[in-house]
């Protein structure tokens, strides 16, 4: 099958001596709660994989469930997370699952060394063994098997493309995003779970109706909740040395903000009721995070405080072995109003 290119243009570039070394491509687009696109640069009508962006929609058919398992914001925000693995996290998962007598082995999500290491510069102790629960998804993975406890549907199989808990989670991505179900492009998440591709318009609507004081038609408060919960406590969401608590800590209770693996990036403004999605080509978190500051300062979001926060976000000037610096990464995106 022949499948088109995303159309992106060169959002960062990493200089040497000056002269541009490295061309980062990428797109980003700004849309507001009724659908309307603002601003863009690149290709925002390509699908493409939204990967981990996608968790609060995913979580959202489970919030009618809610009051069932006593779930706390602290617990929402939880099954929004791409988490650190840290003792919060883990803790919280295996609690969660107690709710419904499942355990660390009810999960499908597979195994990895926490992203609290990679994130911090420290080292696993010698000897030290993790399980399902340190998994960066193991609180989408907990929300799907409550959904499925809450459905009355199987704990097994609750990854297949035809099980209850996925065609619920497909409704929902495609209220929020506005693509019908039959045409969401489909693909396997890292986690093994189902993810969508969508065109950063319709990711950046999604977010933007997240934000929206009303209650949605078919949702209710589950997206308001959700997306105060993830704000509300940024340190569920991610975790040490993450994007995601950067971001969310920057907008001080105004910004909710989803990563997704491969370089996808999402935000939404409460008082602003707009949604922001932008996707760097080459995967690479640094490029994608100078880029996405760079329109936030475009957009008038930031003051110094806020820029202060996210400084952290922005690699310093690069040093060769001797300590000489020899460059640094810019955004050169320009935001265009649609």
């Amino acid at each position: 099958m022949t499948h088109v290119l995303p159309r992106h243009v060169p959002i960062t570039v990493a200089f040497r001596g000056g002269h541009p070394e490295n061309l980062h491509h990428g797109s980003l687009a700004v849309v507001n709660a009724q659908g309307e696109l603002l601003a863009s640069v690149g290709d925002v009508d390509s699908p493409l994989f939204t990967r981990s962006s996608l968790k609060p929609f995913q979580a959202m058919p489970l919030m009618a469930h809610a009051d069932r398992y006593g779930l706390s914001d602290a617990d929402v925000a939880l099954l929004c997370a791409s988490h650190n693995g840290e003792p919060m996290h883990v803790e919280r998962v295996a609690a969660l699952l107690g709710r419904i007598g499942a355990g660390e082995s009810s999960l499908a999500c597979g195994t990895h060394v926490p992203f609290f290491f990679g994130a911090t510069g420290a080292a696993p102790e010698p000897g030290a063994r993790f399980n399902r629960l340190h998994h960066n998804c193991s609180g989408k993975h907990t929300g799907m098997l409550l959904l499925a406890h809450a459905l009355g549907a199987p704990q097994g199989g609750y990854l297949d493309v035809g099980h209850a808990v996925q065609l619920e989670i497909s409704r929902s991505v495609s209220h929020f995003s506005g693509v019908p179900m039959s045409q969401l492009v489909r693909g396997t998440d890292g986690c093994s779970a189902p993810n969508v591709a969508l065109p950063l318009r319709s990711l950046a609507h999604a977010f933007a109706r997240l934000t929206l004081p009303t209650p949605d038609p078919v949702y209710g408060n589950g997206p308001r909740r959700i997306a105060r919960a993830m704000s509300q406590h940024p340190e569920l969401v991610s975790g040490q040395g993450r994007n995601d608590l950067v971001l969310m800590r920057a907008g001080r209770g105004d910004w909710v903000s989803k990563v997704g693996a491969d370089g996808v990036q999402a935000l939404a403004s409460f008082s602003r009721g707009i949604g922001i999605a932008a996707k760097v080509s080459d995967g690479l978190l640094p490029p994608l995070m100078v880029a996405f500051v760079s329109a936030l300062e475009q957009l008038g979001w930031l003051d110094d405080e806020s820029r202060a926060a996210l400084a952290s976000l922005i690699p310093p000037p690069l040093k060769n072995a001797a300590g000489i610096e020899v460059g640094e990464m810019r955004a050169v995106l320009e935001l265009r109003s649609a």
